[in-house]
């Protein structure tokens, strides 16, 4: 399968041929999470970079980082800031090994792999917790972020028990959280979860968002 070049308003994002498709939970996360201008901003498992491009199309002057394990993919990250005029930095590495500073981000965001180690289910490999879990990616999100910083992901729905207790133990309290559904007959198939570092307790829970074509 070749790269595909595809616009995301107002950046331009290219894939490649190892990097996980671009899906609607993506684009959903990249309006969900809060941002503000001049904000260090980390994507865990960034991909091809389009978290990265979806967060600075919504704020100026972020400082962007991200990690991501599979090469090719790491460097089309880095082709996609360059590409829209983006600094930033985009390493190579596993999440447990790639050294950043503890409590230097203002917004951490990832799309992590869905399915736990012998759970039964199964999207592929690049799907599948095979080299951070749940609990692991939280506590790394948690250890880079500043006091009241904000961790930003999407996940399954089935897994909100795992996701609160995650977070809340590596020290992020959830905050906001938000279904998503293809329609009304529909159950949900994806969730968006923001927790803040060392916040007080209160889960905001947003309306139920119905994706259309046109959403």
């Amino acid at each position: 399968m070749g790269s595909r070049l595809e616009f995301l308003d107002p950046f331009w994002y290219k894939d490649c041929p190892s990097c996980f498709p671009l899906g609607r939970d993506s684009l959903e996360l990249g309006r969900f999470a809060a941002v503000k201008p001049g904000w260090r901003v980390c994507d865990l498992g960034c991909g091809g970079g389009v978290l990265l491009l979806l967060l600075a199309g919504r704020a100026e002057k972020l400082e962007l980082t991200g990690v991501e394990l599979d090469g090719p993919s790491a460097q089309a990250a880095r082709e996609n800031l360059a590409r829209n005029g983006l600094s930033g930095t985009v390493r190579q590495g596993d999440l447990q090994s790639v050294e950043l500073p503890a409590g230097s981000f203002d917004l951490v965001v990832s799309n992590p792999p869905y399915f736990a180690q012998r759970s039964g289910r199964s999207g592929g490999g690049a799907r599948m917790e095979e080299r951070c879990t749940l609990a692991e990616l939280c506590k790394t999100a948690g250890r880079l972020l500043k006091y009241h910083g904000r961790f930003a992901l999407v996940h399954r729905p089935e897994r909100l028990a795992e996701i609160v207790c995650a977070l809340r133990g590596a020290d992020l309290e959830p905050k906001r959280m938000q279904i998503l559904q293809h329609s009304a007959s529909h159950p949900p198939f994806a969730l968006l979860m923001e927790g803040v570092k060392r916040g007080r307790p209160g889960l905001e829970l947003l309306p139920v968002k119905i994706l259309t074509n046109e959403t």
